[in-house]
């Protein structure tokens, strides 16, 4: 009933920022991940707690993700079989990193996130990424395992602290480790953010840090971007995620600079 009243009380102006918000992000976050760098600052500018503003993200956002990754799916660019400790490792590291943030002081919490979110989007920027690279698996061996281990417990712990950058984040370094081409890429990451979106959001939803009616409305217009996104990036390939990827990072790399040096 609070939250309800909470939103009703909202202006049209602010109701209609978190829409157009969400439908971009959930656009930009299906081909390149980064849509938290805008629903996040938005979120906080509706006077929601930081927490509350991590919860009702989450939620939100596990609406776009879920649209993306069965889409990529459903196109055989994700296989569960294959990746199954990365999605073992995600949800641990998610659960363990939302569980980890909810003892951090609210006023401390508005310092911390810039600094993982430049962080994402700095070695997002600086990592090369290749347009020609193999458009095949990897071979499964322990060195296999280990990264998607390693890897799974590092981004899902990110996603349930932070959350900004995450998809980008899981591009770049599928790129990097895996050696795939960028849908591929692309379709990794968007199947494992759900993962952690999804074990996040449990968490949050147990600690009470969720605004309901704000994350839901949010959440449908984000799986309506994500819907429009992952089928732009699948029917137009590497020649449109990579501008579409490097501008993304660029504004999260310009962004951080701006809180840390304009402020």
């Amino acid at each position: 009933m609070t939250e309800f009243s909470e939103f009703i009380n909202l202006s049209p102006s602010i109701i209609g920022v978190l829409i157009l918000a969400a439908f971009a992000a959930g656009y930009i976050d299906a081909i390149a991940g980064g849509g938290g760098l805008l629903t996040v600052p938005v979120l906080l500018s509706s006077g929601l707690p930081p927490h509350v503003v991590l919860g009702t993200n989450k939620l939100a956002s596990t609406f776009g993700s879920f649209m993306a990754s069965y889409t990529f799916y459903k196109r055989q660019l994700f296989s569960p079989a294959f990746w199954k400790l990365s999605v073992i490792s995600t949800a641990v590291g998610a659960t363990l990193g939302t569980v980890i943030v909810s003892y951090i002081d609210a006023e401390n919490l508005n310092k911390i996130l810039p600094i993982f979110v430049g962080f994402s989007a700095l070695y997002a920027l600086f990592n090369r990424m290749k347009a020609e690279d193999s458009n095949q698996l990897p071979e499964v061996n322990s060195t296999l395992k280990n990264k998607q281990v390693g890897q799974g417990l590092i981004l899902g712990f990110y996603d349930g602290f932070a959350g900004p950058g995450t998809g980008a984040f899981w591009t770049v370094s599928n790129l990097f480790l895996y050696r795939l081409n960028i849908l591929l890429a692309s379709g990794v990451a968007r199947s494992m953010n759900f993962i952690s979106n999804i074990f996040s959001l449990a968490a949050f939803i147990y600690l009470g840090y969720v605004n309901f009616a704000v994350g839901l409305l949010m959440g449908v217009f984000l799986m309506l971007g994500s819907y429009s996104g992952a089928h732009s990036a699948i029917k137009y390939g590497n020649k449109f995620i990579r501008p579409v990827f490097t501008v993304v990072v660029s504004c999260m790399a310009l962004k951080l600079a701006f809180d840390a040096w304009a402020l």
